[in-house]
């Protein structure tokens, strides 16, 4: 069951942590890692090093459409894709994300929570909260 006074405000929470935690990653690749050091790790992982900028933006420009929610469902849904490359790039690595080259846990839980975004929705205080529309009714929030 649904208890529909408080879900505004849970898919709100669950909409600020994923927004903040897209930012703070496209953050420690800018400021940390630099782009060239996150080229190389792409690099290094056989993945395409000009990546790098792309998956940088999606996060940080995807992170604060999220946090603000501006059609935020359907941002999370869009990134998806660079979860789950997360995802298949940590797998080998094991269970917990402190591991070397830290574990698919992490990952997937970002995944699955971007997956619940899409599905519930916005949330309260969104700036344009994105509907979805199926069979010609239409789902709010």
């Amino acid at each position: 069951m649904i208890d529909n006074r408080f879900a505004p405000y849970g898919a709100l929470g669950l909409r600020v942590a994923l927004g903040l935690m897209f930012i703070a990653h496209a953050y420690l690749k800018l400021v940390i890692f630099t782009p060239a050091g996150f080229a190389g790790f792409l690099g290094q992982v056989g993945l395409p090093a000009v990546l790098a900028w792309p998956i940088i933006l999606a996060e940080l420009l995807g992170g604060l459409a999220i946090l603000t929610g501006f059609y935020g469902r359907y941002v999370s849904i869009l990134l998806l894709p660079v979860l789950l490359g997360a995802l298949m790039v940590h797998a080998p690595n094991g269970w917990v994300f402190n591991a070397p080259n830290g574990g698919w846990e992490y990952p997937a839980f970002l995944a699955l929570a971007a997956l619940a975004h899409g599905l519930i929705g916005d949330g309260g205080l969104a700036l344009k909260p994105a509907r979805l529309s199926w069979n010609g009714a239409t789902a709010s929030a």
